[in-house]
């Protein structure tokens, strides 16, 4: 993925409008536009039962993803939100569901715990995700803040996981391969690309070497997956935000390696979206191959699209394109029936486990002792602030699109002076609704201009503006957020709460959801309690439903 240092040329990918291709590429199959893009192929639609992309509308990017025997898994980037890199489960390659997460806390430093510091945009990027079959063990492979690389196993997808070792080389946008005779490598880079070979325990670095310098007709290349095919060694690279690119090698995994365009500037299922770019390819059990990639589809973040890949002779991927475009339904891969449905990723929460649900990450690391589950979610004053984007334990749910809903019943009761809780939209530019205790009033209200400045420190005073309020009475109300997720435009969120229960009554102006890539996540519900005079009150999450029209 793209971070702050390679904005530049990320905007000028964003904002090109055709390819920088050579002659030898082929032509893009019933494109309109000038860019080509190679090699890609038109899908025949068979009366068969069928999927629509995106197969996830929430926002999961930088995708790696395999297949161990009949499921599949895939991970994600989550940057500053904790637990990171969260690994999905699905069994069809369209209905996915959160089993876990890789890395269980953001323990690189006392800004990931909101302590004299701050995370965002930082924490867990482009990741890896392999499957070593030796040991029957799941490997995750990420570097942090440009510094080193850090390396977490378990034995299943859901964990426990446990961090294996660090090291010092930091492995950018990395894809680790599993050979067939076991040995771990990584590919990883930016324009600049290199293998690391690791060790047989995989603990440590055994060389690495450049292998490829991407040709400046190009541009820029990373997002490295790595993989052996048939005997091929492949480097699959994204060129941020509008294309894909191939490496293959037949001489090993150092190369040398020929470099060929999959696709650029292909128009992508979400309208209003961009360039399906940025993920990775699978095979199912009977040898049908897919590409899981993601869509830069602002407000909401980005989102996973799926195509089903054929290769040439010569061994080159090729996506299956509808109307010479990525297409919006294709049909359902063919695998076996699954041996159970997944969890919806919507629904009801009510928080009466003894931990919490994988959908859930705080913003930053929490500290665990301001909160519990059982009976509801309890959330004590974790922090003294005026400003949302330093409070801890701020608990969020990614939206799910194209709209969604989220509504909250919360028990305010244990609430002291100066403390606000409630649900918020939070990005680097949030809105909130929710209650405010002071002088022993209490009243609900809704409040926005909550912004940040392009190095995401806060802007202004860090409160907001509160630009609607009404008194409130007893210890219960029900909080409630829309958010219309459909990328192309800013979007509207609304709020509204009940104290009866059933009828809601709406509270302040729409609030705009910007739709700029560059805080990288998309917008998502969060719930809150922070104190503004002193620690001691508390709020609980009786009930939490995601639901949509």
């Amino acid at each position: 993925m793209s971070c702050s240092r390679q904005s530049v040329g990320r905007r000028r990918a964003l904002a090109a409008g055709t390819g920088l291709v050579t002659g030898a590429f082929l032509p893009l199959a019933g494109a309109s536009r000038t860019a080509a893009a190679a090699p890609t192929r038109e899908s025949p639609l068979a009366a068969a039962p069928a999927y629509t992309n995106p197969v996830i509308w929430q926002d999961f990017a930088d995708i790696d993803v395999i297949r161990v025997g009949a499921t599949y898994y895939a991970s994600a980037s989550t940057m500053h939100y904790s637990p990171g890199a969260p690994v999905l489960r699905s069994y069809d390659l369209v209905n996915w569901e959160i089993a876990g997460h890789s890395v269980p806390t953001l323990d690189f430093g006392a800004k990931y715990d909101l302590n004299g510091g701050r995370g965002y945009i930082r924490g867990i990027w482009a990741s890896s995700l392999a499957y070593r079959p030796s040991n029957r063990t799941f490997y995750w492979l990420g570097q942090i803040d440009f510094a080193r690389t850090y390396v977490y196993t378990a034995t299943a997808a859901e964990g426990p996981w446990s961090r294996l070792t660090t090291i010092s080389t930091p492995y950018y946008d990395a894809g680790l391969l599993v050979d067939s005779d076991d040995t771990l490598y990584v590919a990883y880079g930016n324009t600049t690309i290199s293998v690391a070979q690791l060790s047989r325990d995989g603990r440590s670095q055994v060389r690495t070497q450049q292998v490829f310098t991407t040709p400046s007709s190009v541009g820029t290349l990373e997002g490295a997956r790595f993989y052996k095919i048939n005997g091929q060694y492949y480097i699959f690279l994204t060129r941020p935000a509008n294309g894909q690119y191939i490496l293959k090698s037949s001489s090993g995994p150092f190369g040398p390696y020929t470099m060929r365009q999959v696709l650029l500037d292909l128009r992508g299922p979400i309208p209003g979206g961009g360039v399906p770019h940025q993920g990775g390819l699978v095979e199912t059990q009977s040898g049908a191959w897919y590409y899981l990639a993601f869509v830069d589809a602002y407000p909401g973040g980005r989102m996973p699209a799926l195509a089903p890949v054929t290769w040439t002779p010569d061994g080159w991927p090729v996506v299956q394109l509808v109307n010479g475009a990525w297409g919006t339904s294709y049909p359902s891969p063919a695998v076996p029936t699954p041996p159970r449905q997944v969890t919806p990723m919507i629904g009801v929460d009510t928080f009466d486990g003894t931990t919490l649900e994988p959908r859930w990450e705080w913003n930053h690391n929490p500290d665990n002792t301001k909160w519990s589950v059982g009976n509801g979610l309890t959330l004590r004053t974790a922090t003294v602030t005026n400003d949302l984007y330093w409070a801890r334990n701020t608990l969020t749910h990614r939206i799910q699109g194209p709209a969604s809903t989220a509504t909250v019943d919360l028990d305010i009761s244990a609430m002291r002076d100066g403390d606000r809780a409630g649900l918020a939209l939070l990005r680097d530019s949030s809105a909130w609704i929710g209650v405010k205790r002071d002088g022993g009033t209490t009243r609900v209200v809704m409040v926005n201009g909550l912004t940040m400045d392009s190095n995401w420190n806060t802007t202004g005073t860090g409160t907001g503006t509160e630009v609607a309020s009404t008194p409130v009475t007893g210890g219960r109300i029900r909080l409630r957020a829309s958010a219309d997720i459909r990328p192309g435009a800013p979007r509207p969120g609304t709020f509204s709460y009940s104290t009866g229960g059933t009828a809601f009554t709406r509270l302040g102006p729409a609030f705009s959801m910007g739709n700029d890539w560059r805080f990288f996540m998309g917008y998502r519900f969060a719930l809150f309690n922070h104190a503004t005079q002193a620690l001691g009150g508390a709020v609980r999450v009786t009930r939490f439903e995601l639901s949509t029209p």
